[in-house]
């Protein structure tokens, strides 16, 4: 691959000259490829990013091919709500571990990607995977966006950063949580660190990473006693952090039905359900929450992209169950 340098590309750097140049390329992947002595000029290999090129040099870049990714494709069935050359948008399903991990080395939806993708996928940061931007928690649905190369990774990465305050992009979840909350509507702004006992478990604290839910009450439902027992919330992320939703709402006094981790102790509300809800919670078996909108600039054609998903099935058998107490 070779670019010429014109000299109008903002910056003498060669890193620079080159992400303008090469704009399919990230700037780390372009960084490493310097300092591994994969870019020459008429010198010869030039390692330092900082190094000043001038109009009319003639740079050659030795990209190597893509090597296979470590994880193995794996045939696992997805649901594809979207795809072409730079991205592909599932709605995943309960059970799927993201990425592989101690204890989840395969089946996940990584290995499923790798198989699902094949040639489409032209590697981030020089291995062929799909590049993971966010992540949803093994028993929560819905939608998820993945780039599939480095040109689209960086691209979703910026957006996912910014979490769409300047931006398009926009994440909705809906959730089924224990109680009502005083307010219709509201934002929770509370910094979420690790839970200082369990490591296993996210918490609510002072010196933790900023981290705001935006939340709106859409169906409110009564228990035996003609008391409310719960709620279907909408939920808006200004931020992404590990379990955001899942903490702010426990942390807000409303856990998330079915949640084991973050509402335990709210196990005995169950007895206020009706016995078609109970049963329906009980088959459930993990917290209620979907992942039901996503919008995003598309990365390559700056188009604003819009998708929305239904509730699952086991989610809306219990919504089903819940009105039906009423």
């Amino acid at each position: 691959m070779t670019v010429i340098v014109a000299g109008d590309e903002g910056s003498p750097r060669l890193d620079r000259v080159l992400a303008a140049k090469l704009p399919e390329l990230s700037r780390s992947r372009l960084k490493a490829l310097i300092l591994a002595g994969q870019v020459s000029l008429r010198a010869g290999a030039v390692r330092d990013p900082a190094y000043h090129v001038t109009a009319g040099d003639t740079i050659t870049i030795d990209v190597p091919e893509a090597v296979p990714a470590e994880p193995a494709a794996e045939a696992i069935p997805l649901t594809i709500v979207y795809e072409d050359d730079d991205i592909i948008v599932i709605d995943k399903p309960s059970g799927l571990v993201v990425h592989p991990a101690a204890g989840h080395e395969s089946g996940t939806l990584v290995n499923a990607l790798i198989a699902h993708c094949g040639a489409s996928l032209s590697g981030i940061g020089g291995v062929k995977r799909p590049g993971i931007v966010h992540r949803l928690d093994k028993d929560t649905t819905g939608l998820m966006v993945v780039a599939k190369n480095d040109h689209a990774h960086a691209s979703l990465s910026a957006q996912f950063a910014d979490h769409g305050r300047t931006g398009a992009m926009e994440r909705g979840y809906l959730a089924f949580a224990w109680g009502l909350p005083h307010r219709p509507h509201g934002t929770i702004n509370a910094p979420i660190d690790r839970h200082p006992h369990a490591r296993d478990k996210m918490a609510v604290r002072p010196k933790g990473r900023e981290a705001i839910t935006h939340y709106e009450v859409q169906e409110s439902f009564t228990g035996r006693d003609g008391k409310p027992v719960a709620a279907l919330i909408a939920c808006h992320l200004e931020t992404g952090r590990t379990h955001q939703i899942r903490v702010h709402l426990a942390h807000l006094g409303h856990p998330l039905m079915g949640d084991s981790v973050y509402g335990p102790h709210f196990k005995t509300k169950a007895n206020q359900l009706a016995p078609g809800a109970r049963a329906a919670l009980e088959s459930l078996g993990r917290q209620a929450l979907h992942a039901y909108l996503l919008v995003i600039e598309h990365p390559r054609t700056g188009d604003i992209m819009r998708w929305e998903s239904e509730l699952p099935e086991d989610l809306s058998l219990l919504g089903e169950a819940l009105r039906a107490a009423l």
